[in-house]
């Protein structure tokens, strides 16, 4: 039987990236694994984590996630049954495995782990890194109302469906002559996350005629 893969929207990848990176923040970050030497467990992370965004994102079928990301349909079916309690519970206890056991990540564990990170991700919690970049980006480009912003906003959990949350935070910073707590009113909501949010503002500021 062919499975015919229908197109899947854009915004998969970006969701997908920063459920991974949300996962590499679970397990300690990048120096943690280097330290266990385990930096063979991201690609196990990153099919995970494509597995638990294509069903709980797009509802697709164990096949066609199958086919997808390029595993056996049972691999998928052990991470979409993944323990994400057992997943915490085996990270904890990491140091009392042998470094041969170390090694690989067993796909039940990154099922559970790629869980708890797409569920955080949803309710907002972003992943270091990518509040970092967002921060260099900003800083590169000399956009000075972006870089205060964002050190402002930091720990606000997105994503945000009214500007409530954002309105004491921005008091104060001015967004190319227009008071912050005017531009957050005006953008339209739900707002994703920070990159989100700036890419809004921007489009504000254009609609005002605002370079």
């Amino acid at each position: 039987m062919v499975i015919e893969i229908q197109p899947v929207e854009k915004d998969l990848e970006s969701l997908t990236t920063r459920v991974f990176l949300k996962a590499i923040d679970i397990i300690g970050g990048l120096h943690k694994l280097a330290e266990y030497r385990t930096l063979t467990w991201l690609p196990s992370l990153a099919r995970a984590a494509f597995v638990i965004v294509l069903r709980e994102e797009y509802l697709k079928t164990e096949d066609e996630i199958a086919e997808f990301v390029g595993i056996s349909k049972n691999t998928v079916r052990q991470i979409l049954r993944a323990d994400p309690q057992l997943a915490i519970y085996k990270l904890q206890h990491i140091e009392e495995l042998s470094p041969e056991e170390r090694k690989q990540l067993k796909v039940h564990t990154a099922g559970g782990i790629a869980k708890i990170a797409y569920k955080l991700v949803k309710e907002g919690e972003e992943p270091k890194i990518f509040e970092y970049y967002c921060t260099l980006t900003t800083q590169a480009l000399e956009v000075p109302w972006a870089y205060l912003l964002l050190k402002r906003i930091k720990g606000t959990h997105f994503p945000l469906k009214s500007p409530e949350e954002l309105l004491e935070k921005v008091k104060g910073i001015e967004i190319k002559g227009i008071p912050a707590e005017e531009v957050v009113k005006n953008i339209e909501y739900p707002v994703k996350n920070p990159a989100d949010l700036l890419h809004k503002i921007k489009l504000y500021l254009k609609m005002k005629g605002i370079g």
